[in-house]
């Protein structure tokens, strides 16, 4: 079912996914660790909403009495019992290689621990596809949601690695219904020059995706941020493309130049930043303890929606 730009419809960006994800099967959904109010409260809250089916993996005395403090009925959820962070990140992740649940999701622990278990080459959830991190970006003002990767898990990708995270973010934005994305990959400058490493980067991702290296996606690159988004700056710098000034998906040269970007549009534009980790079995969703309500449902909206693409190209397989 595709999702309409935020020009088509009275629902925001955040709101329309929400929508839609709704009506699939709810996605089963392992928490690591959701032993604060905001972790487990998030799970809970998407449950409620009809998008998730968490199964809560930690200290169980501890979660019942963070629920008990705060009202939070765990009445309708499974609690599996684990002594600490580190023992519920690995039963989490031990659970999904079981095929207990088509989703993972962070709970009150830090994230490296997560992502360690995740990782193990022997009893991780790793992939022949390098795992990335996408923001789902609801910028106000601006038509249409924006994808920026990989702003929090590679810092440095090499030419290998940028092809998968744009293979990932093209996947997702295809899985969650909102059809081919034009993807820009960013630098400084939108010519190629040797000063500038990320511009030859670009114009390699290019020619890949010409090849059919990158299937699914519109490519364009490399391009400054301005005339990326900015119909107008393309004009003006005579860069004619189906890309260019309508980027939905915008690839950073790096993690702090993403990190940045995703930041200045957080808290000066007042944007909201749903996450999900890909390339992994299953996709993670990773949420922060600043995240509003509306931000973790839209990124537990978000991965199931994909789970569901995932579920249903499976059984297309199968048949």
């Amino acid at each position: 079912m595709p999702i309409r730009s935020a020009q088509q419809t009275a629902l925001s960006k955040y709101d329309r996914l929400i929508a839609v994800a709704r009506s699939h099967e709810h996605a089963v959904t392992i928490v690591a660790h959701p032993c604060d109010e905001t972790s487990l409260r998030g799970a809970v809250d998407a449950a409620a909403e009809g998008l998730i089916d968490p199964v809560l993996v930690g200290p169980k005395a501890r979660i019942l009495a963070v629920a008990a403090e705060h009202g939070i009925d765990l009445s309708p959820h499974e609690i599996i019992d684990a002594p600490h962070s580190h023992a519920a990140a690995a039963k989490a992740v031990a659970l999904i290689r079981e095929g207990k649940g088509e989703l993972l999701m962070k709970g009150s622990l830090h994230t490296d621990e997560l992502m360690r278990e995740v990782a193990a080459l022997a009893i991780g959830l790793r992939t022949g596809r390098r795992i990335s991190h996408v923001f789902i970006m609801d910028v106000p003002g601006h038509p249409e949601t924006l994808f920026i990767t990989d702003a929090a898990i590679n810092i440095f990708p090499d030419l290998d690695a940028k092809r998968d995270i744009i293979q990932n973010a093209i996947d997702l934005w295809n899985g969650i219904g909102l059809g081919t994305p034009r993807v820009a990959i960013l630098s400084a400058v939108e010519t190629v020059t040797a000063k500038i490493p990320s511009t030859i980067e670009a114009a390699a991702l290019c020619k890949m995706a010409d090849r059919g290296q990158i299937p699914g996606g519109l490519l364009e690159g490399p391009l400054a941020f301005d005339n990326a988004i900015n119909p107008e700056a393309a004009r003006i710098k005579q860069i004619s493309s189906p890309v260019a000034g309508n980027a939905q998906i915008l690839v950073v040269p790096d993690l702090e130049a993403g990190n940045m970007l995703a930041k200045n549009l957080t808290f000066l534009t007042h944007a909201d930043a749903a996450g999900v980790v890909l390339g992994a079995r299953v996709p993670i969703v990773l949420t922060s303890r600043a995240d509003s309500v509306r931000t973790r449902l839209a990124s537990c909206a978000v991965a199931a929606l994909y789970a569901a693409a995932r579920r249903r190209d499976a059984a297309i397989a199968v048949a």
